[in-house]
């Protein structure tokens, strides 16, 4: 199953006919993917699901339907048990950003939180998942791909957010600021973290899949 973030609602792919009494159910051969972003952009839609009984035809018809960008990130925790998060665009975020050519998915994951952050000594612990939302560029659809790991560092020094990229802040948070950050984040980093972190279930619509 896949869950594709458009402005915070999902638009869900998966191997299942029915997976929730909200939601309108469309055979992926049918599926018109951007018309369905617009829904969703528009206030139309909220709860869609794309079925198609092959698991392995669901990504590739995303990667068919619209332009992708692939990216890769981490969730850095540090020798206090502390989470490393970025201020943009008015929310609390995960460093990130876009795969460049030839890269590893591991080395830009490590590259752009580097750059992003400023932290220095940083180790991949392990994958995580794979995120997917819808943004927009020059006005047309583009799907992003974000590829997550889990990270260390005991890194204590100074933390500089890149400008460039319209970063506001860089901050450790602890357990508790870490739960109050994920209330002003987006749906697709809240995957990425253990349920404890979840004070409150982050969307009713999510939790029926």
């Amino acid at each position: 199953m896949y869950k594709v973030f458009v402005k915070d609602i999902p638009i869900i792919l998966s191997t299942e006919k029915n997976i929730g009494e909200h939601y309108t159910t469309i055979p992926l051969k049918q599926a018109r993917f951007k018309k369905l972003v617009k829904k969703i952009n528009n206030g139309e839609l909220l709860y869609v699901n794309l079925y198609h009984k092959n698991a392995e035809k669901l990504e590739r018809f995303l990667r068919k339907k619209i332009k992708v960008v692939e990216a890769a990130g981490g969730l850095v925790y540090n020798s206090k048990k502390e989470i490393l998060f970025i201020r943009r665009n008015k929310k609390w975020d995960l460093p990130k950003g876009k795969i460049e050519k030839g890269e590893t998915h591991e080395v830009a994951a490590i590259r752009e939180v580097v750059e992003e952050t400023g932290i220095k000594d940083l180790e991949i612990r392990e994958f995580i998942k794979t995120t997917y939302h819808v943004f927009t560029r020059n006005n047309k659809f583009r799907l992003k791909i974000t590829y997550w790991y889990e990270m260390y560092s005991d890194y204590d020094g100074p933390l500089v957010p890149e400008a460039e990229e319209g970063i506001k802040k860089v901050k450790w948070k602890d357990f508790e600021k870490s739960q109050k950050a994920l209330q002003d984040s987006y749906e697709n980093i809240k995957l990425l973290f253990p349920k404890e972190y979840l004070t409150t279930h982050p969307n009713d619509r999510i939790s029926e899949v």
